[in-house]
């Protein structure tokens, strides 16, 4: 993995294997089993990753142990500083990153280098620690003052998920790293290659060795990072299903955990919104990364006749090119499981007025294009579980009320968005749909720097969000000192 991905095409390149990277150093897994890691696009094995179990989390909490009493040492000026040269870094290889991306996830190369952006906009908040990460302090009474110190929790983990190989990294470690910890990473097993090149980066901008440890694997890395008990927290992204699960795994050993989750995403549609921002929007926002995203569109709510944007919909998502506009699935399972939601909803009534299941390309790989089906119930599995494909159910309803019913009454509360021109609709809807991340004719409310990213409901498992300040909060402690150096003459029951 020490070798630079040097594919600057969509042409397969194998890549090698993908060790732990632990004290600095790539060093393989205890049990000396791995597992194939295929380009998605190619249905080809580009390498493979390690599997690792307690004893390799074991060697990386020691090692992290022994590295992170200086690190917290530093001021946080000079560990903020380390991430400007991280930037620079991550500019300089962004062609390689996002390439390697490309190549390990599917997506397709200006979608990886777009995930690269977004990584390196998180480190440049890292940056910014230095100074927003000042406590809050305040003269409470005559003579007295109290402050607050953020300090470092030791030693932490995170795992990420396979759609976002290196961005979601970037959600935790720079908060995690600037806050004075050590990190441990667990990587999805599918997409380990982008990890193990930003572990060279990172120790290239100057992180000590065992400050930022990879620990590859599946379950059995998740659940031993659970149960470490040096470990004080650790932050997941992935499914629901398993996010729960890790939730509750974590949370019983007394560990701050926050777990973010699935999706079922609303975009509601009214009468009046603009005929050509809608359309375009909403099929960006199903289609993107293949639909592969906790932001994408799932549902959409069609609120009385706007049957000619529909149309628009319909015929946008239909000029979709795969492999240049969409990239392809991760894997078989995930383009067999898309597939089935479609059969079923199409047994049960619902109309495919754009089927992408016979979408092929000429490089094999799992594929499958834009589908669109209408008149979907909501008793239908396509109409209520989370897909994560490229396919966009349509509900049709009389009323926006209706459509918030619908809305509010799914498990999932991650992200909704109503398209309109009137404010006092936008006003409504914003104040009154369950979710924790809303846009207004902005079909992926992704939230900037340095608002924070997190859901409700089934969308969240934990306090607070996962990027922006509260991942500040998120990855250290507030120790509140109360001062008083002097009697008062006027004192008061606190002086």
């Amino acid at each position: 993995m020490s070798k630079p991905f040097t594919a600057r095409s969509y042409a397969f390149t194998e890549q090698g294997d993908a060790l732990n990277w632990i004290g600095g150093k790539f060093v393989p897994a205890a049990s000396g089993q791995t597992l194939p890691v295929e380009n998605p696009r190619h249905a080809r094995v580009m390498g493979r990753v390690v599997l690792s179990g307690p004893a390799d989390v074991e060697a990386a909490v020691q090692a992290a142990r022994a590295a992170r009493k200086e690190w917290a040492a530093m001021p946080v000026r000079e560990r903020a500083d380390i991430f400007y040269r991280l930037k620079s870094l991550l500019q300089r290889d962004i062609e390689e990153l996002a390439w390697l991306v490309s190549h390990e996830n599917g997506k397709t190369y200006a979608e990886g280098r777009a995930s690269v952006e977004k990584a390196i906009e998180c480190v440049e908040f890292g940056c910014a620690l230095g100074n927003m990460g000042a406590g809050e302090q305040l003269d409470v009474s005559r003579g007295v003052n109290c402050h607050v110190e953020h300090e470092p929790l030791g030693v932490v983990a995170g795992v990420s998920p396979f759609n976002f190989p290196l961005m979601v990294c970037m959600w935790m470690l720079p908060q995690a790293l600037v806050g004075g910890n050590a990190f441990l990473l667990k990587p999805s097993e599918v997409v380990p290659f982008s990890a193990g090149r930003l572990a060279l980066l990172v120790k290239e901008a100057g992180v000590p060795d065992g400050i930022f440890n990879i620990v590859n694997g599946g379950a059995d890395a998740v659940n031993a990072l659970c149960d470490h008990p040096s470990i004080k927290a650790v932050g997941f992204v992935g499914s629901t299903r398993v996010g729960r699960m890790v939730y509750a795994r974590g949370g019983a050993t007394g560990k701050t955990m926050l777990c973010l989750g699935g999706a079922k995403n609303h975009l509601m549609i009214v009468p009046d919104a603009d005929r050509t921002l809608t359309a375009s929007n909403v099929v960006a926002s199903f289609t993107g990364c293949a639909g592969q995203r906790c932001m994408a569109a799932s549902v959409l709510l069609a609120v009385g006749n706007v049957d000619a944007i529909l149309d628009d919909i319909v015929s946008g998502a239909s000029r979709i090119r795969l492999g240049e506009d969409m990239g392809a699935i991760i894997s078989k399972a995930a383009l067999d499981r898309i597939t089935g939601y479609i059969d079923d909803a199409q047994r049960r009534g619902a109309k495919v007025v754009l089927d992408g299941r016979t979408a092929k390309r000429p490089d094999g790989g799992y594929w499958i294009g834009p589908t669109i089906l209408d008149h979907c119930t909501r008793d239908m599995p396509c109409a209520t579980e989370e897909i994560f494909g490229p396919v966009l159910s349509i509900l049709r309803v009389k009323t926006l009320d209706e459509a918030l019913a619908i809305e509010n009454a799914n498990p999932y509360g991650n992200a909704a968005c109503i398209y309109t021109t009137s404010g006092a609709v936008a006003n409504y809807v914003t104040s009154r749909v369950e979710a924790g991340m809303v846009g207004v004719n902005v079909g992926v409310p992704v939230p900037r720097e340095p608002f924070g990213f997190g859901g409700w409901n089934h969308s969240k498992f934990g306090a607070g969000n996962m990027t922006g300040y509260d991942g500040w909060r998120f990855w250290t402690r507030p120790r509140k000192v109360t001062t008083k150096w002097t009697v008062q003459s006027d004192t008061t029951w606190m002086g």
